[in-house]
């Protein structure tokens, strides 16, 4: 059942085997890494009579001996009866469903299967509350297996309105009304997931897109799908590729179903994983990346806390934040230094929070090419870091660079520096306190000196994610409120989400900044146009920055410094999801709010429906300064 690594991870439906060992072994031997199988025998009936005897001694299934427990918890995905309909309109039925309903799940229970897959209706509230407080929220419930639920990608009536002349679109369905209701309902329950069959028809590139913002754990894949190719092998039509290879970047496990149409069961799992190498792209992001897919991570806090020399070296492995610094440093200094100038005048660069160096080098290096000459001053306040500078100094750069162990913010520097150079951004740009640490440091820049960066902007986008919503709720502490850890900002590397609009420009702040007197609080109001119905979790942060004239670098999604890594974009989460409808105007108030001790932001939906502000007076969390 592990999804994801080097490997697609694929599982084969069965509808209803005579022998489960014999099908077992069929799906493994077909390189198949798990199994879909009826929890109940279809031939066994049920009594829910009032006679609790004849209930107990009957059997509604096989005995749990034919495998043993590790297969059973590691190879069987178990399915739930599809005639279960305890949203149906007659009462008997809907009682009898039920108690079948929980049978099958505390048999499922009972083998320790990791996920059951079950029939998901568009009428649905009650299956929703049963599945809830039965098995997903009840103490007395011990089962650890995942729901994964079963439903088309669009809707039998959606396809079948095709061959109408006239179609309203209230008249067809969307499936994705069907999840909303079910997970709404449920209360955004962590082990429900879906399983989202393809369709002959795809939806619109904005539906799918919005699909990928949701909890798929499984694409179910029907064998009538697959053509056949001059060899006889099975191949899909491209459209159905392309939306595949979208899923398989999430780590979506595949499941076969249907009967077979050619050769062997095994081609089409061959054919999975064909498509997931030929979609497989070694991006240096994705490869940093793994493991943090989706993960929670407070931000730094520089100012306060001195880094590890692992988060150093973490950050020193960008190919391209580094280089483009260099290059935006050889501009500068070309620009400082003419060529008639250039065997007489040395100029003074100044890096700011140096780190372990790596700016530093990069400026020596700018220079070597540039043909000037220069003095630098690497002032870092960690202690920690000032070892490896020293001893970078001894060994490496010599007289041609001072080390000072001291804030930025407090240093009285012995001359003024032509170019200043610093790395304080934060994944939102200011949020790690660059613009109050570069005031403060401007005042030993010279009246025409330069900054780098010059300037940086923030950028907002409105998400849906119920991955991401589930890990900021299960982040709450006991001791503190329970809207805590909704007031926070985290730094997330995205997956598992959806853009509900572009992001739009937010705050700027530029240097060196000649403001009298400076302010570093702001408050702006964006709109944005949602492209199709959707729940609001979020709003996503990013950054764009210029480091000189145009060298920039940009986590922005339109505009991202390829094979960039150094900065994961930032997540401000709302407390309490707002579904929003197509066309709908999203309106948010955002603030950056400063004291003498701390900044901190504060965030508030309005449209369409108002919403209270989150994080007031730095409440849940600020940034020291």
């Amino acid at each position: 059942m592990a999804a994801g690594g080097k490997r697609v991870s694929c599982g084969l439906d069965f509808v209803s085997p005579s022998d489960i060992t014999n099908a077992l072994q069929i799906a493994t031997e077909a390189k198949y890494d798990f199994a879909a199988m009826p929890i109940a025998h279809p031939r066994h009936k049920r009594d829910f009579s009032g006679n609790s005897q004849a209930r107990r001694l009957t059997a509604f299934t096989r005995a749990d001996l034919i495998l043993n427990s590790s297969d059973w918890s590691t190879l069987i995905v178990g399915k739930i009866s599809p005639h279960i309909d305890l949203d149906h309109e007659d009462r008997l039925l809907r009682q009898e469903s039920e108690n079948m309903l929980e049978q099958e799940l505390s048999f499922a229970g009972h083998l320790g299967l990791p996920a059951v897959l079950a029939p998901l209706r568009k009428n649905n509230t009650n299956f929703a509350r049963v599945l809830h407080n039965k098995v997903l929220v009840s103490p007395s419930n011990q089962a650890r297996y995942h729901v994964w639920l079963h439903l088309p990608m669009i809707s039998p009536k959606t396809e079948s309105s095709q061959f109408e002349r006239e179609v309203k679109e209230e008249d067809t369905d969307d499936t994705w009304h069907w999840w909303n209701n079910f997970r709404s309902t449920a209360n955004f329950e962590k082990k429900l997931s879906l399983a989202l069959e393809l369709t002959a028809d795809l939806p619109d590139s904005v539906d799918i897109d919005r699909w990928l913002g949701e909890p798929i754990k499984c694409l179910v894949v029907p064998t009538h799908l697959f053509m056949t190719n001059k060899k006889g092998f099975p191949v899909l039509p491209k459209s159905h590729q392309v939306a595949i290879r979208q899923f398989l970047r999430q780590k979506t496990q595949i499941l076969i179903t249907g009967t077979q149409r050619h050769q062997h069961y095994k081609h089409y799992q061959q054919y999975m994983e064909h498509l997931w190498q030929v979609g497989y792209e070694a991006d240096p992001v994705m490869q940093f990346a793994q493991g943090y897919e989706d993960f929670l991570q407070f931000p730094l806090q520089p100012l306060m806390d001195n880094l590890e020399s692992q988060t150093y070296e973490v950050f020193e492995k960008d190919p391209v934040k580094y280089t483009e610094y260099q290059r935006a440093m050889y501009l500068a200094i070309l620009d400082k230094v003419s060529l008639e100038d250039k065997d007489s005048k040395i100029i003074t660069l100044m890096v700011v929070g140096a780190g372990r160096g790596p700016l530093v080098r990069a400026a020596l290096a700018a220079a070597e090419k540039a043909d000037r000459k220069i003095r630098v001053y690497a002032v870092e306040k960690n202690p920690n870091a000032i070892v490896t500078l020293q001893c970078l100094a001894e060994e490496e750069w010599g007289d041609q660079v001072t080390i000072v162990s001291c804030d930025m913010r407090d240093w009285d520097a012995p001359e003024k520096a032509d170019i200043l150079v610093s790395e304080l951004l934060g994944s939102f740009g200011d949020n790690e306190l660059s613009p109050e640490c570069l005031d403060g440091a401007q005042k030993f820049l010279k009246d025409d000196g330069i900054s780098i960066p010059s300037s940086y902007t923030s950028f907002l986008g409105p998400i849906q994610s119920s991955k991401l919503y589930n890990e900021v709720r299960s982040c709450r502490e006991r001791d503190k409120p329970y809207y805590t850890s909704f007031e926070m900002s985290y730094v997330v590397h995205f997956r598992n989400r959806t853009e509900l609009a572009e992001p739009q420009a937010l705050f700027t702040f530029t240097h060196p900044n000649r403001e009298t007197p400076i302010d570093n609080r702001r408050y702006e109001v964006r709109n944005f146009p949602i492209k199709c119905d959707s729940v609001l979790h979020g709003f996503a942060g990013y950054f764009e920055t210029v480091l000189y004239k145009d060298v920039m670098l940009s986590i922005n999604p339109a505009t991202h410094s390829p094979g960039m890594f150094s900065w994961f974009p930032v997540l401000f989460p709302v407390q309490n999801p707002i579904n929003l409808k197509k066309g709908d105007n999203l309106e948010i108030h955002f603030w950056r709010c400063v004291n003498r001790t701390h900044v901190w932001y504060e965030w508030c939906v309005t449209k369409p429906l108002a919403g209270a502000i989150h994080n007031p007076l730095g409440r849940s969390h600020n940034i020291g300064l």
